[in-house]
């Protein structure tokens, strides 16, 4: 049994680097990806303050032969199943490849809104030999509730995870 109960007083650097320690704990052997998401969404939650949503969604190849998201584990309400890449702050996120801080998902053109109580988001992709393999999303009720900071630290857990994956 994992017992994970980070101090709720720590600065985000260290916050971060704790989920990363036991992000790679958690994913160590483990070679099945789904089995890691899961882990990591329910670790995401008890690391990361102010979320009503921590999750994946994964690179698959749609049915036009495109590249697009699908809904991998997570904690929160149901999600969107599919998202193209390109749309939505997810879909940016794969489209770039670069993380997506959003203050106001409201303010941001073509959000895709799958639970009407998120304000700020926040999307990482997760890479692997330079291809975007997945994203990390993270929602919060609060407009404005990610920082520099927590974008930095979710980047070092995606890249933890580039090959647990």
């Amino acid at each position: 049994m994992f017992d994970f109960q980070p101090d709720p007083d720590l600065d985000p650097a260290e916050r971060y680097r704790q989920l990363s320690d036991a992000a790679s704990a958690l994913t160590d052997g483990e070679s099945d990806s789904v089995a890691n998401m899961a882990n990591i969404a329910a670790l995401i939650r008890e690391f990361v303050p102010d979320l009503n949503w921590a999750g994946f969604y994964r690179v698959v190849e749609g049915a036009s032969g495109k590249d697009e998201l699908v809904l991998g584990p997570f904690i929160g309400r149901p999600a969107c199943l599919r998202i193209p890449f390109g749309q939505g702050v997810c879909g940016a996120a794969a489209r770039t490849g670069e993380t997506q801080l959003v203050e106001d998902v409201h303010a941001f053109p073509g959000h895709i809104a799958c639970d009407a109580q998120s304000r700020a988001e926040l999307v990482i992709p997760v890479k692997r030999a330079g291809h975007v393999i997945a994203v990390i999303d993270l929602d919060s009720p609060t407009t404005a509730r990610f920082t520099q900071d927590d974008a930095a630290g979710m980047e070092r857990l995606a890249s933890v995870l580039s090959d647990r994956l």
